[in-house]
């Protein structure tokens, strides 16, 4: 691989999401700023979080008692996790520390108040340039907000640099815990559209633990045999984020399980599976609506994240755009040559770069913000 021979040309992307499961680790290489070659996936690795950093995340995303140590604590296991999955990349790639340049980091995002002008991410960078010897880059929504803009999201111009197609418009669709949209156009960066839609996984996953008792609906299999409420459906679609128009984003701060139970009062004799089915209905409609809104011209949906897994939601997302768009297909970024759960991963890393050049790594008129703006701050390795 002759692009190797070139120093200090990797990057690595760290991305632990809404979900709350683990950490998604790339290192890539990516060309020079203008250059047409293609990029390059060296290595990708994931890192489960323990069961008890898990719960410590998931308190924080609601206010309680002594939260500052207890956010502390939390980055600094995040910091080990963090360096694990480096460690994993660097030996599976069979690279040296200092051949990467720098690391993209977004950290666990506990608040997000850009309306109040501000984002929190649970993070340690310093502690992850001591344990990995190698710059970090860290804090990428903040410079953003401060610009106006809403921090988020980020990854549609990564989208653009790396899926754009000169034939096509497609919609690059992110199913986290929260969904989101790129819309790309195959001519111009400046005509890309991208929001946050609404909840991804985020409340399929708490509705299924708190009563399956896993983590998730493995393929959407629980909701697969269970009936959407239509009543339900229409009250859960009955929330004015929807009616927002872009730049839009959103996050556990609005959806979570206490949301959820305001709109369930009145289907208190719903059956669990059936409300699961409802919630998986939700997503893929509220995404659906979104596209169709936005990209009635798109000829193709490529799914990424932890949803592209979920077969019925698939199917849900092929059936509700079938009635608003007809001929749209839905496929996973994996037809593109990019896991669905590597994408994210793989932005933090292009990330990394455009800060390492000192380019703009937003899209003024995806977020809000009042310009292109160089995301990011650095903590060195030494």
């Amino acid at each position: 691989m002759a692009f190797l021979q070139s120093p200090k040309t990797l990057y690595i992307g760290l991305m632990s999401g809404t979900s709350l499961d683990g950490v998604d680790g790339a290192l890539a290489w990516f060309p020079a700023p203008g250059s047409r070659e293609p990029a390059h996936t060296l290595a990708t690795a994931y890192v489960p979080f323990s069961t008890a950093l898990r719960g410590n995340l998931m308190a924080l995303q609601s206010t309680g008692a002594n939260e500052i140590h207890r956010e502390a604590l939390a980055a600094n296991a995040l910091g080990q996790h963090y360096a694990e999955c480096v460690a994993q990349l660097l030996a599976q790639a069979q690279v040296e520390a200092g051949a990467v340049r720098a690391i993209g980091v977004h950290g666990q995002t506990i608040r997000h108040q850009p309306e109040l002008g501000y984002t929190r991410q649970c993070n340690n960078p310093a502690l992850l340039a001591e344990l990995t010897g190698i710059d970090v880059v860290a804090d990428f929504r903040s410079r953003d907000i401060a610009a106006g803009g809403q921090g988020a999201p980020l990854v549609p111009a990564f989208h653009q640099a790396l899926f754009a197609d000169p034939d096509e418009t497609r919609v690059l669709a992110n199913i986290g815990g929260i969904s989101n949209i790129s819309i790309l156009n195959s001519h111009s960066v400046n005509q890309v559209i991208g929001f946050d839609t609404g909840p991804g996984n985020v409340l399929m996953d708490a509705w299924c633990a708190q009563h399956v008792g896993q983590a998730y609906d493995a393929q959407g299999a629980w909701a697969a045999s269970g009936a959407v409420i239509p009543e339900l459906l229409r009250a859960l679609r009955d929330e004015p984020f929807f009616t927002l128009a872009p730049p839009k984003s959103t996050g556990r701060d609005l959806f979570h399980p206490e949301w959820l139970a305001a709109k369930l009062t009145a289907f208190e004799n719903s059956a669990a599976v059936d409300v699961q089915a409802t919630l998986s209905a939700f997503t893929a409609n509220t995404l659906a609506d979104a596209i169709a809104s936005y990209a009635a011209d798109v000829n193709a949906i490529y799914v990424c994240g932890g949803g592209a897994y979920n077969a019925d939601l698939m199917d849900r997302l092929q059936e509700a755009l079938r009635v608003r768009l007809q001929t749209a297909q839905v496929r996973s970024t994996e037809a593109l040559g990019v896991a669905p759960n590597h994408v994210e991963a793989l932005a933090f890393a292009w990330l990394a770069q455009r800060f390492s050049e000192r380019l703009a790594g937003n899209l003024a008129q995806v977020t809000g913000a009042r310009g292109a703006r160089i995301l990011g701050a650095l903590y060195p390795a030494r």
